[in-house]
């Protein structure tokens, strides 16, 4: 159901250290630096190419490249970040499908070409090792991943380049088949804009979607039981993601946070980010704690300065194609690097605002309509 934690690996490397301290309570003083978070996407890993996203805000942004186009909605609960002034949460965490969960990436998806089922997958990668720092309980952290969230999970947290992903078929949380997008003077172009920020996405299917849900492919209705239907690598590989039809998809959990007294942890990988509105004011220590069912990992002392970005992919394994980049970059908080971002984010902001009313207009909606949606 989650694919925000390691992969399996063939020898266990750092036995010794997880065998001394998997069930161990730390009692660390460290005392993490302020954070701020910034959250970026695109198409590609090269962030010159990504848009700044509007984390909990009304609008959706649009990214789209030769091989698909995608509609983005990034929602945090009590959020801190940039750009300034984004909301400190938003309404989705009142739907009763979301009351427990910490932050949602939400997206449609439509390919121009088709892809195979199997290979499309989910989750997190890194352009260095992180062997070497690898915390104390990572193993055992990693079994319960494995049998109570996501028993598709899989990749190599030792490799050069290490990859933690899953089949989205197998692991999103909530995945629906919509229609087949119309064209417009044979581009490859929506007839109206997806505001996907709107949208709470059910399990489901919508249009010619139901057909090729329940009769051609046979998918069960139920999340749970559509998870564990694409656990079957055969039945994934039979399953086609059609050129030009458009899929919704929702994906996030209630054991990874962002915001105070919480963490964001993935194979050593923690980002502490203070929920208070006044942070910048009001520092405090937070609880770096990984929550799991029956575990709990205190893992503060494994933050440092190279350890403050993480990318969450959708992409094709056998091609390597990359079709969505969601990457999240922490700032020390009144750092240079922090003050320049805070600046350049405000003004990127009021700038991607005004297009996405210029788009609305385009096609006809009012950005006030777009702010009566499903999620209400």
């Amino acid at each position: 159901m989650s694919s925000w934690f390691g992969g399996s690996h063939g020898n266990n490397r750092n036995s010794n250290n997880d065998n001394d301290n998997d069930n161990q309570s730390s009692t660390s003083t460290h005392n993490p630096t302020n954070y701020r978070l910034k959250v970026t996407a695109g198409s590609e890993y090269d962030v010159k190419t990504h848009q700044l996203v509007p984390v909990n805000a009304d609008e959706t942004l649009r990214i789209e490249s030769e091989h698909a186009v995608i509609h983005l909605c990034v929602r945090i609960r009590d959020y801190t970040g940039l750009p300034n002034g984004s909301p400190a949460t938003n309404k989705y965490f009142s739907h009763p499908l979301h009351q427990n969960d910490q932050y949602s990436i939400c997206f449609s998806f439509t390919p121009k070409h088709d892809i195979n089922g199997n290979n499309l997958v989910f989750g997190n990668d890194f352009s260095r090792p992180i062997r070497d720092s690898i915390p104390p309980g990572f193993s055992t952290a990693l079994r319960i991943v494995k049998w109570a969230i996501d028993p598709a999970l899989d990749g190599d947290p030792y490799a050069d380049k290490p990859y933690l992903y899953s089949p989205g078929l197998a692991s999103w949380n909530y995945f629906r088949i919509g229609d087949k997008v119309q064209h417009s003077d044979n581009k490859h172009k929506e007839t109206s804009s997806m505001n996907v920020h709107d949208l709470v996405v059910e399990e489901g299917a919508d249009g010619s979607g139901e057909q090729t849900r329940s009769e051609k492919f046979q998918i069960p209705s139920d999340s749970a039981q559509r998870r564990k239907h694409f656990l079957d690598e055969n039945i994934r590989q039979e399953f086609i993601f059609e050129k030009d039809r458009q899929y919704l998809v929702d994906f996030g959990n209630p054991y990874l946070g962002f915001n105070g007294d919480s963490y964001i942890f993935l194979s050593s990988f923690l980002i502490p980010v203070s929920n208070k509105a006044n942070a910048a004011d009001c520092p405090r220590k937070t609880d770096f704690t990984l929550r799991l069912p029956g575990f709990h990992l205190h893992v503060a002392e494994y933050i440092d300065a190279k350890k403050h970005k993480l990318r969450y992919t959708l992409k094709d394994r056998k091609t390597d194609q990359t079709y969505l980049v969601v990457l999240l970059t922490l700032l020390v908080r009144g750092s240079e690097e922090e003050v320049r971002e805070r600046d350049d984010s405000s003004s990127e902001r009021g700038s991607s605002r005004e297009s996405s009313l210029e788009r609305d207009d385009k096609h006809g909606h009012s950005h006030q309509e777009g702010r009566q949606g499903d999620v209400d």
